[in-house]
């Protein structure tokens, strides 16, 4: 049996709008969460090295779980397990608004981070199962707009509550988002079945790909630096830029502009040269993350600076969509395992810059070590490239 829809008949864009809320959700808590982190380092006595641990334990319950559930739940019909996967969202965020202590929150963390990678992984694949192949990007992107929106608007209400209300009521929020997700999913949704022959077996076989392994790798050092100088964009604004922390609720609307717009543009330009479009992004995000580091003293070039490297962010359609292209008939497991990749940066640049400021680097180094990653991106994506090629030559009858 294939992956066709079981149900009746609804428009694709009220299927859009429902996995995109749920992209909103998962946003939201994933940047808020960064730019929550001097407000909850100052509660709970914590240096901001030490706070931003708790990014990087969500990330790391995306790692662990979009793979083991991907895997697991190669059989499940879909809709039943986007609507799942939120139930646990909603609870993992539900109990960190409520944690007492900081070794409870970042239980609380791993655990919201856990359905993270599988969510997006299943409604990018139902996403691209309703349209043609030359507009899957496009496609996936619409879904991927929730998070990108999430960056306008979810994150600084987020950072404007958590500073009026306490930062534990950014996770509230997000928990009430998760619940309408999971009514909208039922709601509009199609049934899509597993096909018959599907297994965990068949889903772990894509990590015996190269071309699978080395995509999830780029993703995986390349988006580091995003995260790198994000994570500690709060921190710099009210330490190096010396502004208000009021304004900060107003230049990561300004990133989620950037990475609104980044994020269709760039699928744009991967439905006509996937390729081109990759090696593109990870450059305009080397070049934009080195310019953090050289102008973050002044909040106009600061503000510009933080609207290109959101722009860079489409870089995460791209990749997502290569994927299918190489994951052959373990589509659940690649698809998954790219947000897996993602959060391994989302661990690795808080981890690398917090490390710089700790050794007295400063706040601004955040940018120089992001654009260095960026590149070790890049150097992956042009191996990978190169090794396809040969590969293809090679499949070639002589």
């Amino acid at each position: 049996m294939t992956n066709h829809s079981q149900t009746k008949h609804v428009h694709p864009a009220l299927v859009t709008l429902a996995l995109a809320m749920g992209a909103f959700a998962i946003g939201t808590t994933e940047f808020a969460a960064m730019s929550l982190v001097p407000f909850f380092a100052r509660d709970l006595g914590l240096s901001e090295p030490e706070a931003g641990h708790a990014i990087s334990a969500y990330a790391l319950g995306v790692v662990v779980g979009a793979p083991v559930i991907a895997v697991l739940a190669a059989k499940i019909e879909r809709r039943k397990l986007l609507i799942a996967l939120m139930a646990i969202f909603a609870i993992g965020n539900g109990i960190s608004a409520m944690a007492a202590s900081y070794p409870l929150l970042l239980v609380c963390r791993f655990v919201s981070g856990l359905p993270h990678g599988a969510y997006f992984g299943i409604a990018a694949l139902v996403a691209a199962s309703m349209v043609p192949a030359n507009k899957r990007a496009q496609s996936v992107a619409m879904v991927m707009s929730g998070l990108t929106v999430a960056t306008i608007i979810g994150v600084p209400v987020a950072n404007f509550l958590g500073q009026e209300l306490g930062w534990r009521s950014g996770f509230a929020v997000v928990s009430v988002l998760a619940v309408i997700t999971m009514a909208l999913v039922a709601l509009y949704a199609p049934v899509q079945h597993a096909d018959a022959s599907a297994s965990p077996l068949r889903e772990l076989g894509a990590l015996r790909r190269p071309q699978v392994l080395l995509t999830l790798l780029t993703g995986a050092i390349g988006f580091g630096g995003l995260f790198c100088v994000y994570t500690y964009v709060a921190s710099t604004m009210i330490e190096v830029t010396g502004v208000s922390e009021r304004l900060v609720p107003a230049v990561l609307a300004i990133f989620g502009v950037g990475m609104t717009a980044g994020n269709l543009f760039w699928a744009w330009v991967a439905d006509r040269a996937q390729t081109k479009a990759a090696i593109a992004a990870l450059l305009f995000s080397a070049v934009s993350l080195a310019l953090f580091s050289l102008l973050a003293g002044n909040i106009w070039t600061l503000s510009l600076v933080v609207l290109l490297i959101g722009f860079s962010g489409g870089l995460g359609t791209i990749l997502q969509t290569r994927l299918m292209d190489v994951a052959g008939d373990a589509q659940a497991l690649a698809a998954a395992a790219h947000h897996s990749a993602f959060n391994m940066a989302n661990a690795l640049g808080p981890w690398l810059g917090g490390l710089a400021i700790s050794a007295g680097y400063g706040l601004t180094s955040t940018g120089w070590i992001g654009s260095g990653l960026a590149l070790g991106g890049l150097a992956i994506f042009l191996v990978t490239i190169s090794l396809h090629k040969r590969e293809t030559l090679q499949a070639v009858p002589a």
